[in-house]
C-alpha cells in the first residue's frame, strides 16, 4: 500500500504532539479555481510576499470567523477573486512560516477550494503579489510543499465534487 507525502506528514505530525512537540498554528487557504472556455479548468496561485515563491492566498481566521469565511477572506484579499467557496476543506498541507525573528513556526493550513465568479481588477495585495492562472498539473509542480502539490493534483481530477 502506498502512502502519498501528505499522509506521512500528517502521521509524522502526531507522533511529533504525542512526544511534546509545540502544536501547529492553524490557517486557511482557499483553492481558487475556474472552468475555462474548453471545458477544462484552471487554479489560479499568487506569489508569497516574502520570497516570490508561488502559493495558495491564505491566512489566519479572524475573531468568530468560520474558517471557510476567512478562506474567502483571504483570496479577496491577496489575490482578489471571489465566489463559491466550499463550507469543507478537500485537505490540508503543513509549512514553516518564517518570523520576522528568524524563528520557523509550522503551520498546518485548511484548504477550501472556491469556484470563483469574479475576478477584480483592484484589490488589496495587489502591489505586493502578482496572481496568474495554472493548469493543476502546473500549478502542483510550481508550489514548494509538496503535500500542497499532491492536493492540488489531486483536486484536478474533479473539482465539481467539492464546489460549494
Amino acid at each position: 500500500m502506498l502512502i502519498s507525502h501528505g499522509t506521512r506528514k500528517q502521521l509524522k505530525e502526531r507522533i511529533r504532539l504525542f512526544f511534546g512537540g509545540m502544536p501547529c498554528r492553524v490557517q486557511v487557504a482557499a483553492l481558487p479555481w475556474r472552468r475555462t472556455d474548453d471545458g477544462s479548468f484552471e487554479v489560479m496561485l499568487v506569489t508569497s510576499r516574502g520570497t516570490g515563491r508561488w502559493v495558495l492566498p491564505k491566512g489566519w481566521p479572524e475573531r468568530r470567523e468560520e474558517s471557510h469565511e476567512a478562506a474567502a477572506r483571504e483570496a479577496a484579499e491577496e489575490a482578489g477573486v471571489s465566489g463559491s467557496i466550499a463550507r469543507s476543506e478537500i485537505g490540508c498541507f503543513y509549512y514553516g512560516k518564517e518570523l520576522p525573528s528568524g524563528m520557523r513556526w509550522r503551520c498546518e493550513v485548511h484548504v477550501f477550494p472556491m469556484e470563483v465568479d469574479h475576478v477584480a481588477d483592484k484589490w488589496p495585495e495587489r502591489k505586493k503579489r502578482s496572481r496568474r492562472w495554472f493548469r493543476p498539473q502546473d500549478a502542483a509542480r510550481l508550489v514548494q510543499e509538496e503535500d500542497l502539490g499532491e492536493l492540488i493534483a489531486s483536486f484536478g481530477f474533479n473539482p465539481r465534487k467539492f464546489a460549494a
